[in-house]
């Protein structure tokens, strides 16, 4: 009854196929089809084009403003309240045009360019950080599915080891007692098959999160062999998606800075109108230019641009902190990849064979009455919990170089 239970949870554990559709999830899948349905992105994006359309209108001209009315109009005297009896009363109508100083146009430009560039390192990053949680979220269900899919192959051995400890009572060379042994391994395998059948809901859960229905598609394909290159990670660590936002934004306030020194130069406008009169005398036309007179820089320019001039101190000693807290992160993954490499080749060529090889002694040992059950039963949890622990090495490497590949690899792309 336990190994039917075993096989059963086995069965419905390792995906749940959509006969429907008949199609699977691959590694590479995923992260398109959670990169193409993130909401995240599509903000993103629309921030992009926002900050891009502000780009032209940042460096042009102000609005011209048109303008009328009544110049010179008596209020008093023998002319008050007649519009064409006084020479100088004028009906007028013109425009106006403000024109900023040149170097506060550019540096509205220069702006604009940046906030344009902070908006598309948050895209970059956003992309990244989404592929690597999904590229993640495969690699923990994948692992997990290879644990149950061990499962199995455990069910059959304990069938096998049943077997022969049954047929070794019948010929009187063992103990009735031994029969219960082989039936507390099988509830044991699946108690282990309980708790991955829990880990197996929780990371279609997990994976669920960045690809919806397609999490409960069965998985195709092997993890890919992702790149860890040391070398150009370390060239490459001002790349960081974090660090590209950090040195973006900084370049904005920058860019805010030459903005305010611009504010000490004078903009400037021109004026020009037509003035029209009374038939019995002539129309005008006026022009005039106006311009800013900053008389006061250091109680208004100077006080903004320090202002900035200190918040930029301040962005690039955090750049710079964080730059170093990457530094950091990246040895320590790099120095996790390399001792996870190195024990996930001793396991497989050097532990597992030995602990095999244990275990065909203790059987031989056993089958010919030179050994006891209980030290056979010992043996193949050992090679049981070596097999899961060559998993779990393989699962922590995968995501390892997973964290490595989103973050210093893949954005130099």
């Amino acid at each position: 009854m336990l190994r039917q239970i075993s096989l059963g949870l086995f069965v419905g554990m390792l995906g749940a196929i959509n006969p429907a559709s008949g199609t699977s999830l691959s590694f590479h899948d995923a992260l398109d089809i959670a990169v193409n349905k993130s909401p995240n992105l599509v903000s993103t994006q629309a921030l992009i084009q926002a900050e891009r359309s502000g780009i032209v209108p940042a460096g042009a001209l102000p609005d011209p403003e048109v303008f009328f009315g009544i110049e010179n109009y008596p209020v008093s005297g023998p002319d008050s309240g007649h519009i064409k009896s006084d020479s100088m009363t004028m009906q007028k109508i013109g425009f106006m045009q403000k024109v900023p100083n040149s170097t506060k146009r550019k540096a509205r430009t220069g702006v604009a360019h940046a906030k344009t560039d902070v908006a598309e390192a948050l895209h970059r990053a956003e992309q990244l950080r989404i592929r690597r949680d999904t590229a993640l979220a495969w690699l923990n269900r994948y692992y997990v599915e290879q644990k149950i899919s061990l499962f199995s192959t455990l069910d059959n051995e304990n069938r096998l080891l049943e077997s022969a400890v049954r047929s070794r009572v019948a010929a009187g060379r063992g103990q009735a007692a031994d029969l219960v042994m082989p039936r507390q391994e099988a509830v044991q395998l699946a108690d282990q098959l309980d708790e991955l059948s829990s880990e197996l809901a929780k990371a279609k859960a997990a994976l669920r999160r960045h690809v919806g229905i397609h999490a409960d598609l069965p998985l195709a394909g092997k993890p890919p062999a992702l790149n860890v290159d040391p070398v150009q990670s370390r060239e490459n660590i001002s790349l960081h998606p974090e660090l590209r936002v950090m040195a973006a934004e900084t370049r904005k306030a920058v860019a805010m800075i030459r903005e305010a020194q611009s504010m000490k130069e004078a903009d400037w406008g021109v004026e020009l109108a037509y003035q029209k009169r009374d038939d019995r005398f002539g129309n005008m036309v006026s022009l005039q230019f106006r311009f800013e007179l900053p008389v006061s820089p250091s109680t208004r320019q100077d006080p903004l641009i320090l202002s900035r001039q200190k918040e930029v101190s301040k962005m690039e000693a955090t750049l710079e902190a964080s730059t170093q807290d990457r530094v950091n992160e990246l040895e320590n993954m790099l120095a996790d990849y390399h001792a996870l490499d190195r024990q996930l080749d001793r396991a497989l060529q050097v532990t597992l064979p030995l602990v095999e090889q244990k275990v065909q002694l203790r059987h031989a040992n056993y089958r010919t009455g030179k050994g006891e059950l209980p030290d056979v039963i010992a043996v193949r949890q050992e090679l049981i919990a070596q097999r899961l622990k060559i998993i779990a090495l393989e699962a922590q490497r995968a995501m390892t170089a997973a964290r490595i590949h989103f973050s210093y690899e893949e954005n130099t792309r």
